[in-house]
């Protein structure tokens, strides 16, 4: 692999959701990423061919038993060349393990030992199983996100497991890494998914304290309560999308939909977003998205059709960009973000689960009297 991160050393105990997908982000810069993987059992929650396990690109895997006697000295001789090692445990498991942050860094001062969970490393709920839902329900944000009247819609795990947990964890990782550089100390990045998803809400606790927003979900300005931030079906049954905050581009919008009646243009005051969202529906829905496309797409009305999985990787913005890869027939996001100087690669496929265990092991330097050893004893 090319990329920024290039001679960056890391160990990936592999978990669940946010903490492979921080790994991913590390791989597809460059750094070498070794997957700590279960020899048996299922990889992950949801079961699925290997090879579409997307998240999971871009390293190799080592597959080794943690309760045999030795595999944890194997992991530890591994952590003794990393820079960063990456968990996504409960709290405490790794200690049990024997892996835990005060033996690692003994044997590794210099080391990043990044922790993901839900809750947290301490507090009330620290050890209680959850989920992305969950862990977004304390934080404020799925309150936040839904229609007027109806229940908090949930936002897939884009904002507890990868926004609020894997980006995060990246982000201390790398900050970590920084300090590390000045100082030679190593140090635990605890990054929780609760703290993350009320991170992510800054801006909206912000607005909410200068009483520019509310508790009533869908009557703020950005949660489908303004008529010009919203999205609109059209004559086909598909849909499209309308952000046009700024006066100059609200007005672009109701030009190009032929809408000159001056009860459409006072924009901002909210007791006029019902009936104005009314009056956008009933013109949105005289053409299909395409016309509207033909229309919209590429001006400063803010506009853009609503696709879907299988229509936005052949969006000629996207395709243009190279936004989507596709590795052994599997259509996946590229890496990102881009750079002019040291450009990230194309990430390889997957590797199966312990398809690199001996390899690795000797690659890495653990002793061969302990790979042996590990061997006969069906360890890996």
């Amino acid at each position: 692999m090319a990329g920024p991160l290039q001679g960056l050393k890391v160990v990936e105990m592999v978990g669940l959701g946010p903490a492979p997908f921080c790994a991913m982000l590390l791989a597809d810069m460059g750094a070498e990423v070794i997957r700590i993987d279960r020899p048996t059992g299922k990889a992950s929650a949801i079961d699925q061919p290997m090879r579409t396990d997307v998240t999971a690109r871009g390293r190799r895997s080592v597959a080794i038993d943690l309760k045999a006697p030795g595999a944890s000295e194997a992991v530890l001789q591994l952590i003794d060349q990393a820079d960063v090692l990456i968990e996504g445990f409960r709290p405490g498991v790794m200690e049990q393990l024997g892996l835990g942050p005060e033996i690692c860094l003994a044997r590794r001062p210099a080391l990043v030992y990044g922790r993901m969970t839900g809750w947290g490393q301490y507090g009330p709920l620290a050890k209680a199983a959850g989920h992305d839902i969950n862990y977004i329900a304390i934080s404020g944000a799925l309150h936040a996100v839904g229609r007027q009247g109806q229940p908090p819609a949930v936002p897939l795990n884009y904002v507890g497991d990868f926004g609020g947990g894997a980006m995060l964890l990246a982000f201390g990782v790398l900050a970590a890494l920084l300090e590390t550089r000045q100082s030679g100390q190593g140090q635990v990045v605890d990054a929780a998914m609760t703290d993350g998803a009320a991170l992510l809400s800054a801006m909206m606790y912000g607005f909410k304290a200068a009483g520019l927003w509310s508790n009533r979900r869908g009557e703020n300005m950005l949660d489908s309560g303004a008529h010009f931030y919203d999205v609109y079906a059209c004559a086909d049954g598909k849909y499209i999308a309308i952000g046009a905050i700024e006066p100059q581009f609200y007005a672009e919008l109701l030009r190009r939909c032929g809408i000159d009646d001056e009860a459409s243009k006072p924009q901002m005051d909210p007791r006029r977003w019902p009936q104005l969202k009314q009056r956008l529906a009933d013109v949105f829905m005289t053409r299909s998205r395409q016309q509207w496309c033909d229309l919209l797409e590429g001006s400063d009305a803010c506009f853009s059709p609503v696709l879907d999985w299988d229509e936005a990787p052949a969006h000629p913005h996207n395709l243009a960009r190279g936004t989507f890869i596709d590795l052994e027939g599997v259509t996946q996001p590229a890496p990102a973000p881009r750079f002019s100087r040291t450009p990230a690669g194309t990430p390889t496929p997957p590797s199966a689960r312990g398809a690199d265990s001996v390899e690795v092991l000797r690659d890495w330097g653990v002793s061969a009297e302990l790979v042996k050893q590990l061997q006969d004893a069906g360890a890996l």
